[in-house]
């Protein structure tokens, strides 16, 4: 079947079996009875959960419980492994982005990924952002989207000066913010981080949270972190995962942070807050 772009319809069709998260904030995805499987290998299983409209979910949990597998079906990235394959349905307002009527190069346009390691292309700061507008045939007034999109990512004022030095030559944490713009560029909706600070210094991951909590007035964000405090200090929503008795990843639970936090609902979550497991 040939595929088709995401209709335009896709960022306004709801549909009556969505659940509202949290405060009554309308899910932009919902994922649902979702298993991932690397060969014949289930690697994660019994993923139901929402991603509330512009707020910030947390995906916490043990080292290969599948936070990220899950985090990289929410833009189809596992279609790029050949031994992956994904059951179960992820509704992106309201449409199935696994579909074979939806193409997954606009899912990614719609669902920006910031990576664990800082990844500039090398390029001038400039480049770094105008090259994803480029490629995406996106018609804007570059210059002035190149700075809105470093000044959203707080680095305008740090880089305005040198926009044709190489991005490589920033730090560390200007270098993911760069690729945060990076990620900017396309207009997204959804902006994915798989554990975007644990590669930065205390101070540069205290700028990057900062940045995640004004971002979410424009977007909507959905981070793998290692780290309970970040989770506790930057999330709205945090979803735990943990490993079945056949060491293959488990949603465990998905609640607000602070009743996560202070009254998980379940004895594995309560342990692995508590540092009795994981």
């Amino acid at each position: 079947m040939t595929q088709t772009a995401v209709p335009s319809s896709f960022a306004h069709n709801t549909t009556a079996d969505q659940r509202a998260p949290l405060d009554g904030t309308p899910a932009v995805v919902s994922l649902k009875d979702l298993k991932v499987y690397y060969g014949d290998f289930l690697a994660v299983h019994d993923v139901t959960f929402d991603v509330p409209e512009h707020r910030i979910t947390s995906l916490i949990g043990p080292s290969g419980c599948g936070k990220s597998t899950v985090l990289r079906c929410v833009n189809r990235m596992n279609d790029l492994v050949p031994s992956a394959r994904v059951e179960g349905e992820i509704l992106y307002h309201g449409v199935d982005i696994n579909s074979a009527q939806v193409d997954p190069v606009e899912v990614r346009r719609r669902v920006g990924m910031v990576f664990q390691k800082p990844n500039p292309f090398p390029k001038s700061i400039y480049d770094n952002v105008a090259w994803a507008v480029k490629i995406n045939g996106l018609k804007v007034d570059m210059p002035a989207h190149v700075e809105m999109c470093l000044r959203n990512a707080s680095l305008w004022e740090e880089v305005k000066d040198k926009l044709h030095d190489s991005g490589l030559a920033l730090s560390g944490g200007q270098q993911q913010r760069l690729c945060i713009a990076r990620a900017l560029a396309i207009n997204p909706d959804i902006i994915l981080m798989d554990e975007p600070c644990s590669a930065l210094d205390p101070i540069s991951t205290l700028k990057i949270e900062d940045l995640m909590r004004e971002l979410i007035g424009q977007y909507t964000i959905v981070i793998v972190t290692h780290n309970m405090q970040q989770a506790a200090r930057v999330s709205d929503q945090t979803v735990f995962f943990s490993l079945d008795e056949n060491r293959r990843g488990v949603l465990v639970e998905a609640s607000a942070t602070k009743d996560l936090f202070t009254r998980p609902a379940d004895k594995r979550t309560e342990d692995y807050i508590t540092g009795r497991f994981g």
